[in-house]
């Protein structure tokens, strides 16, 4: 078979999904036409540069798989259809792109999570059969479990975007305080240039509740899987997500993980580490730091068990590589 690869975003989710599609059919790369240098009409030219490009690998593939729901899918469900189409739909594409593409020519939609499954159904129900939910898997080996002394730290990873509403996590944990003074926060993560003002504002606020000496923030992380064993408690305070890595992550190293209830979160953590308000999230945190030793121990155990049975990345690439195999 031949299998093609269209990637337009971060390769963040498909190291491991393509090492293991190269290794069992072999794979080619889309590689989008270099932008045209001519001063004008560059839209009209790059469109159909990008349309014939897109059109020669169609062609020369029996398969193709589109890593993001996006803007080249769109483009690639307009051509005559000459192979057999599979995507993954991770989030953002369901609310930015999911309208402008013809969802008739593509054989096989791969959700993150049973959440966004119901969203994409409940738009697009005459597509509900071609729909599958494969979770988004992580490398277990790269994030072994970390037993560690308890550190009184509360920590999370992302993008520092409104969207994390990392500002309201602030806000609830200078609430904790009053009952768990010792405790500390750690904000981890790159800061989007569109987004300066939002990280300037997390920082100010900070200054403004005079918790400074409790609220560090760690900038963009380069190895994960050393940071986590810093923190005892990841919270995702998302209003919205596909199914969250950096939980996943945290998880697998043995950290006690809260999330808001966002749509879908409920696939990530147990019930009983989801909360609605900062009061129970509040609660929840006081439960983790009063427990005994052994309690936090088990605890960690079950985040790993838990990491292990749903996120191992080895069972992600084998079903999407018995979905794409269905093709042919």
């Amino acid at each position: 078979m031949r299998l093609g690869i269209v990637n337009q975003e971060t390769w963040d989710f498909l190291h491991e999904l393509h090492a293991h599609l190269a290794a069992v059919h072999g794979t080619s790369v889309f590689e989008p036409p270099a932008p045209p240098r001519a001063p004008f009409m560059r839209e009209r030219i790059a469109r159909y540069q990008m349309d014939r490009a897109l059109r020669a690998f169609l062609r020369q593939n029996d398969v193709v798989f589109f890593e993001w729901a996006s803007g080249l899918l769109a483009q690639a469900t307009r051509l005559p259809k000459t192979c057999a189409i599979v995507t993954r739909l991770h989030r953002y594409e369901l609310y930015a792109w999911a309208d402008r593409i013809n969802w008739d020519v593509v054989d096989h939609v791969i959700l993150v999570s049973e959440a966004k499954r119901r969203a994409f159904v409940a738009r697009f129900p005459a597509h509900a059969g071609k729909t599958h939910v494969v979770p988004v898997g992580i490398p277990l080996a790269r994030f072994p479990m970390v037993d560690r002394a308890f550190l009184g730290a509360i920590g999370t990873l992302c993008h520092l975007t409104p969207r994390k509403r990392v500002y309201d996590l602030i806000l609830a944990f200078a609430d904790l305080l009053k009952s768990v003074p010792a405790l500390q926060l750690r904000v981890a993560g790159d800061v989007e240039p569109a987004y300066l003002d939002y990280y300037e504002a997390l920082q100010r606020l900070v200054r403004q509740l005079g918790i400074e000496a409790h609220v560090r923030f760690d900038g963009a992380i380069t190895e994960p899987s050393k940071w986590y064993p810093l923190i005892d408690i990841f919270v995702s305070h998302s209003y919205s997500e596909g199914l969250q890595v950096a939980p996943m992550e945290a998880m697998a190293t043995g950290c006690h993980t809260l999330s808001h209830a966002w749509d879908g979160a409920d696939e990530l953590v147990p019930p009983e580490c989801l909360y609605l308000s900062d009061a129970e999230l509040v609660l929840k945190v006081e439960a983790f730091c009063n427990a005994s030793p052994a309690e936090r121990a088990e605890q960690r155990r079950r985040m790993r068990a838990l990491a292990e049975d749903r996120f191992d990345s080895r069972k992600t690439c084998k079903r999407i590589g018995e979905i794409i195999g269905t093709c042919v």
